[in-house]
């Protein structure tokens, strides 16, 4: 089984209030899935009181930390040097947090030593994949 990681950010929701609201969240990066990111909220912090979870590339993610990036349901894009915002659209509406720039980059180093850029499509289990897509058939 090939490591997983798992990082606990403090990511701060922007709201119409005057100020942000903090909310946990979870970074998640595996080999399995090379190309993409997962950030995990708690259910505390959805509208309707259940957990969320978005994935997104690992590319949109190291992107955003130096230029606007993303035009689908994910943007990111740096706010400031120490915060990054994401910016999450559904049929429900948007939601946008900050996290600390350094823990992104954080978690992208720790995701790069895993699983280098370039590298990804060696991690890919196509036998399985096409497997999987024959048993649909």
């Amino acid at each position: 089984m090939s490591p997983v990681i798992d990082q606990a950010v403090q990511a701060q929701l922007i709201a119409s209030s005057p100020r942000p609201r903090p909310i946990p969240a979870h970074l998640r990066y595996a080999p399995a899935d090379p190309f993409a990111v997962h950030i995990a909220f708690p259910p505390a912090a959805s509208l309707d009181g259940a957990a969320v979870e978005w994935a997104f590339a690992r590319d949109l993610l190291a992107g955003g930390l130096l230029s606007p990036s993303g035009g689908g349901d994910v943007r990111v894009w740096p706010c400031g040097p120490d915060r990054t915002v994401l910016e999450f659209h559904a049929p429900e509406g948007v939601a946008m947090i900050q996290i600390g720039t350094e823990e992104l980059r954080d978690f992208l180093a720790r995701s790069y030593a895993l699983v280098p850029v370039g590298g990804e499509t060696g991690f890919l289990d196509l036998d399985g994949g096409v497997e999987a897509l024959l048993r649909q058939i």
